[in-house]
């Protein structure tokens, strides 16, 4: 079947898959199965995947960006990353499916602005039963910093994602210190990248 009328593309994939890859060869050098929530066009994937040949890479979206996925994984071939599966926050117990399938990184670019909040802590909930002790959280985007935007851009975004849903936002890092601390994970980096965004890497008690 040929997925290619379905691939989408997005410009910002493109501006941050770089700085991003430098992070994640540090973070993931020991890690083995990476769960990504939220894969979108599928772009992050097959670039992360092709770099880092020694990690499974789960492709995981709502329904409606499996075909776009699909696209990009059946033009690069790769027989690490894996076809998507059904990953939505909307859903209490998400995770269930994948329980004791060897997961042991969870990632996700540009979802928690997007996100309700009530879904981003379900995310948190899920990565917490899906990875063992040790196991490792990553998650990039923008943050605020003592409830402050890092930078009239951020602040205009923000804006931005309101006006779209009232429940689309750019979140505060410490209600993400919070939440993940609710749920055993420990931080273990906040890295700064480019355009205000963040790497932030938590590990799994």
């Amino acid at each position: 079947m040929n997925f290619s009328a379905n691939k989408q593309f997005s410009s910002a994939c493109e501006r941050n898959r770089e700085p991003i890859l430098a992070t994640l060869r540090k973070v993931f050098s020991d890690r083995k199965h990476v769960l990504e929530i939220g894969s979108g066009t599928g772009q992050h994937a097959v670039f992360f995947g092709a770099a880092l040949s020694q990690l499974i890479w789960q492709t995981g979206d709502l329904p409606q960006s499996h075909p776009s996925i699909q696209a990009w994984l059946q033009e690069a071939e790769l027989t690490n990353v894996l076809s998507p599966i059904v990953v939505d926050m909307s859903k209490v117990d998400w995770e269930t499916d994948l329980l004791d399938k060897g997961i042991d990184a969870v990632f996700t670019a540009n979802t928690c602005h997007i996100m309700a909040w009530s879904e981003v802590e379900r995310m948190f909930a899920g990565a917490s039963r899906i990875l063992p002790a040790g196991g490792k959280l990553c998650v990039y985007g923008p943050f605020n910093y003592n409830g402050q935007f890092t930078s009239p851009g951020n602040a205009q975004f923000d804006a931005s994602l309101r006006a779209q849903a009232a429940h689309m936002g750019i979140r505060d890092i410490e209600a993400m210190q919070q939440l993940a601390g609710r749920h055993g994970f420990v931080m273990q980096a906040d890295h700064a990248l480019p355009a205000n965004n963040r790497l932030l890497a938590w590990q799994r008690n």
